[in-house]
């Protein structure tokens, strides 16, 4: 009898073995990615949105922007100078990285370098000890949720070894060895091609650079026109290009290529590199503080924001500290208002609880694939996915009851970690057509020319690279967008 029992036992084992092996086999899997894909570091840039600029040395002293590297480090004597504002203000705007000239192009070093004297050991700033950059990210890492990075001009109008292309090479290098040795984890290293027309010819070793660079830290982005990380917009005004792919042909960018900018604009859908583009642009019309100047109006800023963050790319925010060493009321309050406009359109979504549903979904009912996905809080990793064999039913539509208080704004978003894929789309409401839109991206924002009460709204997959993924879907109210200004969108 016992050994009737035991053999039973077995076979009930096998037979729920069995069963538990078949409903495995039953839970449908993800679709595969699309070719290329961000990595960790990217994809985590990617999610900051906001990012801060802070352009800061001797031209914040002579009221210049492009210094001509004959200053007398005397002039450099910031008697306020206090770098937990900074990062006070920034963490106020919600920016999550701040980015410190250390060097700009008058090749001034706001550390106390020990390959050059013309830096803060020359000048009368705490007698010649003090040390920028130190005291930048000491704030910084005090301060737990931001992150610093640094930027190296390649262009140095001081130093005689510029136009030597072996011992400029040399000399940079070791600088740059310098910043990412004795002050900690940077997060991005900022680099360009900017140098003037009459500046000596001179060839910069770019390879050389970034291979140090992952040498001293492996999780670094690299930002140049061509990477290898993040890529320039192609311009300093903040605007992305209406089509934004993250993905473009490393090979045919170059550093210094004005030829190229259209290039850098829009991306390629067929572009074999992941580099997505930041786009740059200044609080105040210069990039250093100019007591003549004002930073822009709220509705400038804004504009900026829908044109870059709204098109799958990270705003880079210039925000320059002035003679005193600290960042000016005029612009801390222009931050405030820019903050509370952001988080006043996009803290409320008014598709959130409505009823949702697409033209088909991987896996069928209760796959993990299903349109409700779109309205969770991980914009990443969850996601709606039409199924394979039905190309004609890639829509989702959400029913957005009548008589609310209406949108103007439709934000869509794609689960980048599987490649970006959208390339054009468009959003209907109760039929008629809204928007014709292309790329879509880590974000996608939509500024409509009316205020919709509620209704069907439809959003329609024309073209993609492979099935159509979409993580997040918001409609939200903008109460500062006036569509008769006739404004870009």
């Amino acid at each position: 009898m016992a050994k009737f029992w035991s053999s039973l036992c077995i076979i009930t084992l096998l037979l729920l073995s069995h069963v538990a092996i078949a409903r495995r086999e039953q839970v449908p899997t993800p679709p595969l990615p699309v070719l290329p894909l961000p990595t960790f570091s990217q994809l985590k840039w990617q999610q900051r949105e906001l990012i801060m600029f802070l352009h800061f040395g001797v031209n914040t002293f002579t009221d210049s922007e492009w210094g001509t590297g004959k200053e007398n480090p005397a002039i450099f004597n910031p008697v306020g100078l206090n770098t937990s504002q900074w990062v006070s203000v920034a963490a106020e705007a919600g920016v999550s990285l701040m980015i410190l000239t250390a060097k700009h192009h008058d090749g001034f070093c706001l550390w106390p370098s020990k390959y050059t004297d013309h830096s803060v050991i020359s000048s009368p700033w705490k007698s010649g000890h003090g040390d920028v950059v130190h005291e930048f990210v000491t704030a910084v890492k005090a301060h737990g949720e931001i992150d610093a990075g640094l930027y190296l001009s390649p262009w140095d109008r001081h130093d005689r070894r510029y136009g030597h292309d072996l011992e400029y090479n040399e000399y940079y290098l070791a600088q740059l060895q310098e910043l990412l040795t004795i002050y900690g984890n940077v997060n991005e290293i900022w680099f360009d091609g900017a140098k003037g027309k009459n500046a000596k010819n001179m060839s910069y070793y770019f390879t050389d650079w970034f291979a140090m660079v992952r040498e001293l830290q492996s999780s670094i982005n690299i930002f140049s026109d061509a990477g290898p990380d993040v890529r320039w917009v192609g311009n300093e005004n903040g605007f992305a290009g209406n089509t934004s792919w993250s993905t473009i042909n490393s090979t045919l960018l170059s550093i210094g290529n004005a030829s190229i900018v259209e290039y850098l604009n829009t991306g390629d859908p067929k572009g074999t590199n992941w580099l997505p583009a930041e786009c740059d642009v200044s609080i105040r019309d210069g990039w250093f503080w100019h007591k003549s100047e004002s930073p822009k109006k709220l509705s400038q800023l804004l504009e900026i924001y829908y044109n870059s963050v709204g098109r799958n790319c990270v705003m880079l925010l210039n925000v320059p500290p002035n003679t005193t060493g600290l960042i000016s009321d005029s612009d801390i309050h222009r931050l405030k208002e820019f903050r509370t406009a952001i988080d006043t359109i996009f803290s409320v979504n008014l598709a959130d609880n409505c009823a949702v549903k697409a033209g088909s979904q991987r896996g069928g009912k209760g796959g993990g694939f299903g349109p409700e996905n779109v309205l969770d809080n991980d914009h990443i990793w969850t996601y709606w996915s039409p199924r394979e064999d039905d190309k004609k039913s890639h829509w989702i539509e959400i029913r957005v009851p009548h008589g609310g208080p209406g949108f103007n704004v439709v934000r869509i978003q794609e689960p980048i970690g599987l490649g970006q894929r959208i390339g054009r789309h468009e959003i209907y409401v109760d039929g008629k057509r809204l928007v014709e839109g292309t790329t879509v991206g880590y974000k996608r924002l939509h500024r409509l020319q009316e205020v919709i009460h509620g209704g069907d709204v439809r959003i329609v997959i024309k073209e993609s690279k492979g099935l159509p993924l979409i993580s997040s879907v918001g409609f939200h109210f903008d109460p500062y967008w006036k569509p008769d200004r006739k404004l870009n969108f």
